[in-house]
């Protein structure tokens, strides 16, 4: 397949992939917001979490902040939607699998991407320092742990 020809079909699946997302929740309202607008809350996990918009425990599209502090580990766990996912900074070590395997686990730097299919568990490492992240989905959303030995 040609590369134009890529690049067509990669930008009609997005266009399709937002009118889906748009259509199963309340319509985006204008917003801008600046990093230093944004309200960070503590989750028990350790990482916080700032909400951009939409509700993830709500139907309809969400974008979130994510910062991991130095040395987080993420245990194996799944959404119940599908996610995408972007290093805005840091470099965070990343995993798909039931088990917490480094030898499974790709550095990610600023600037990557990676998806997170509903219910295909995942891990993560801020492994060498702090790392931000942002997360888009479409809720309701939710997070299942992995129970361990699996």
């Amino acid at each position: 397949m040609s590369g134009m020809r890529i690049g067509v079909v990669s930008a009609a699946a997005l266009v399709v992939l937002v009118l889906v997302m748009l259509a199963h929740g309340e319509s985006l309202r204008p917003l801008e917001a600046t990093p230093d607008r944004l309200t960070w809350v503590r989750d028990p996990r350790g990482y916080e979490q700032a909400l951009i918009v939409g509700d993830p425990e709500k139907s309809g599209l969400y974008a979130a902040r994510i910062r991991f502090p130095a040395g987080l580990r993420i245990a194996p766990h799944f959404h119940p939607d599908d996610r995408i996912v972007t290093v805005l900074s840091g470099t965070v070590s990343f995993g798909y699998g039931e088990r917490f395997d480094e030898t499974r686990m790709r550095a990610l730097p600023a600037g990557s991407v990676w998806t997170e299919p509903a219910r295909q568990p995942h891990f993560a490492w801020a492994k060498d320092g702090e790392v931000v992240l942002q997360v888009i989905g479409v809720g309701p959303s939710g997070t299942t742990p992995v129970p361990p030995g699996q």
